[in-house]
């Protein structure tokens, strides 16, 4: 079951240090830009995914193809993809050994949800971390 409680989100969001963000934009109208930049903003660092604008850079980060060639760790996959492409985004998320894949605000993938629970993934689904870090009141990530 994907995570619910408050005390395991703000256990998630305050363990974590890197996000790879799948499905970012350069765009500011898009929300992954803003959401993008709250969570550096918030103290962590952010790995902007998007094949269509691979090279490019979103906030100071260079955009990669795809979470296999980011080559750091990564604790949580925030995914902004539409709920029939999130499964592609988990199984590179299992690939890579994420700790954790976070599908966005009506990114409902019940599959996708279960095959990353069953490779010892946490899971938060129909979220937004902007929403959550304020809502619970989480600090800044320091160093």
């Amino acid at each position: 079951m994907p995570l619910t409680r408050d005390e395991d989100i703000a256990e998630l969001l305050t363990t974590a240090r890197t996000i790879a963000l799948v499905g970012a934009s350069d765009r500011p109208d898009r929300p992954s830009y803003g959401v993008m930049k709250f969570l550096q903003d918030h103290g962590y660092r952010v790995f902007p995914v998007n094949p269509q604008i691979t090279g490019e850079h979103v906030h100071g980060e260079y955009v990669w193809r795809e979470l296999a060639q980011i080559g750091e760790p990564i604790d949580i996959v925030d995914i902004f993809r539409r709920p029939q492409a999130a499964g592609e985004a988990v199984d590179q998320a299992i690939f890579v050994g994420a700790k954790a894949v976070w599908l966005q605000i009506g990114v409902i993938n019940e599959e996708a949800a279960a095959r990353a629970e069953a490779a010892g993934l946490k899971v938060v689904m129909d979220r937004c971390p902007k929403i959550e870090i304020p809502r619970l009141r989480l600090p800044a990530i320091t160093a």
